[in-house]
């Protein structure tokens, strides 16, 4: 079974940068998507960026630009680079997986706090 463990979140000052990790482990398929999400308080979960396993990449708009995601294959991780961070920015961070056998399989974390103070 797979599981995904985040590291990374904190309190940072608007502008500040920060760097989210997601390890997974488990059986993981060849093709596969890993992803950050994010849920701010009284508000929906969204997306914030993905990443193929081939090394294609998507993202919001309101983080392009600033946040760059990436992978170690070999570690089974996956990076969120955060620059210029705003106070709107705040909110519980979500690391996903999504695997492909049988069915499609969905994975999320358990979440990292990342605050930005003004």
């Amino acid at each position: 079974q797979v599981q995904l463990v985040e590291s990374g979140g904190g309190l940072v000052q608007a502008g500040g940068s920060l760097r989210l990790s997601c390890a997974a482990s488990g059986s993981i398929s060849s093709f596969n998507v890993m992803g950050w999400y994010r849920q701010a308080p009284g508000k929906q979960r969204e997306l914030v960026a993905t990443i193929t396993s081939s090394g294609t990449t998507n993202y919001a708009d309101s983080v392009k630009g600033r946040f760059t995601i990436s992978r170690d294959n070999p570690k089974k991780t996956v990076y969120l680079q955060m620059n210029s961070l705003k106070p709107e920015d705040t909110a519980v961070y979500y690391c996903n997986l999504k695997t492909y056998g049988l069915w499609v399989n969905d994975h999320w974390g358990q979440g990292t706090q990342v605050t930005v103070s003004s």
